[in-house]
């Protein structure tokens, strides 16, 4: 299964040549993916009706979907979708229209809904529900459905975030190597 790469309507993904996104991956539209990132099998990542960017070392697993908001009246911009550096996503999140700024960490089966941010070093929980306009400040843990403040996170905690990510980015250049033959 091949990596699929869509133009839509005159606006093509653009791929850092040091990302690695994995056969059976679908890139739709207006889309940038910084280098080092990595985008997991079976990923669907739609930038058809507003724009997705990706920074550096983000991992984005298996499963997930990251999708946009539409302008609309009374909404001119809607919600374009902006992950920035050294972020990772678990397996089978959904991420729609939303911030994740460097650092943050969004874990499997999350999901993340229209207008949230979640700040530098903020979690969600595995398994929450982070509903409309919701922000998980700098340094928390929220879960649940809806999710809600849980604590706060330890520096072992957020070292362990910084680890997962340089474990990505080794474990891509694995991968990558394992495709294309050697």
């Amino acid at each position: 299964m091949a990596l699929t790469l869509i133009t839509f309507e005159g606006r093509t993904p653009v791929v850092d040549p040091c990302a690695f996104v994995a056969p059976g991956a679908r890139l739709i539209g207006d889309i940038e993916i910084g280098p080092d990132s990595s985008i997991w099998y079976n990923c669907v990542l739609r930038g058809d009706v507003n724009r997705i960017r990706i920074g550096a070392r983000t991992n984005i697993q298996d499963g997930s979907v990251i999708h946009v908001d539409s302008p609309r009246a009374g909404d001119k911009d809607g919600f374009a979708t902006i992950i920035g550096d050294d972020v990772l996503i678990g397996h089978l999140a959904m991420v729609h229209g939303c911030i994740l700024h460097d650092r943050a960490f969004v874990g499997l089966g999350s999901i993340v809904m229209d207008g949230c941010a979640i700040e530098s070093d903020a979690m969600l929980a595995a398994g929450a529900m982070l509903t409309p306009g919701k922000t998980i400040p700098s340094g928390q843990l929220w879960a649940g459905r809806p999710a809600r403040y849980v604590r706060d996170l330890s520096e072992a905690e957020l070292e362990g975030q910084r680890l997962g990510v340089a474990h990505y980015v080794e474990l891509a250049k694995r991968h990558a190597a394992a495709i294309a033959g050697g």
